[in-house]
């Protein structure tokens, strides 16, 4: 967590809507696509060509992201903090590597686990689970962008 800025557990819980933008700094990723799902347990991210390599004899994961349709996808890694079988939204259980990351609503900042899957065929690249969401977030199905709308809002969640 960066100085200065407090877990949204600290205090009362935050309304945020079904849909939000979310930074990952540990990623070096801001302002993405995010869903809220209370259904997940874990918070998912959309990668593919996912690699096992060992850095420094430590066991990481290399995969690839792309942030917005049209741009071409970057390479990202970080170390492997778990694998864990997870039933993915079409009742298929899938083993899935889990990476910590830094999660930031707006200036609301904790760490969590993200666990790396092949999201492109759902409209959200990123999914933020009930784990990540009982920090202090009541979702409001009704309501998205509460912490503010995305700069080219697109079709995505509407």
């Amino acid at each position: 967590m960066r100085t200065g800025e407090r877990s949204p557990k600290s205090g009362n819980k935050i309304e945020i809507g079904w849909c939000e933008m979310v930074d990952v700094p540990s990623l070096g990723l801001s302002q993405v696509h995010a869903k809220m799902d209370t259904g997940a347990a874990t918070s998912s991210i959309h990668a593919t060509r996912i690699k096992p390599i060992l850095r420094d004899g430590k066991p990481y994961v290399e995969f690839w992201f792309r942030l917005n349709a049209g741009e071409k996808p970057q390479r990202y890694e970080a170390p492997v903090i778990d694998r864990r079988m997870v039933r993915s939204s079409n009742g298929e259980r899938q083993d899935r590597y889990v990476i910590s990351a830094q999660f930031c609503f707006g200036k609301l900042c904790w760490n969590g686990q993200l666990t790396l899957a092949n999201r492109r065929s759902m409209a959200f690249p990123l999914l933020i689970g009930r784990r990540a969401l009982r920090r202090g977030f009541l979702v409001n199905s009704g309501r998205r962008w509460v912490l503010g709308k995305p700069a080219n809002e697109g079709s995505i969640g509407t």
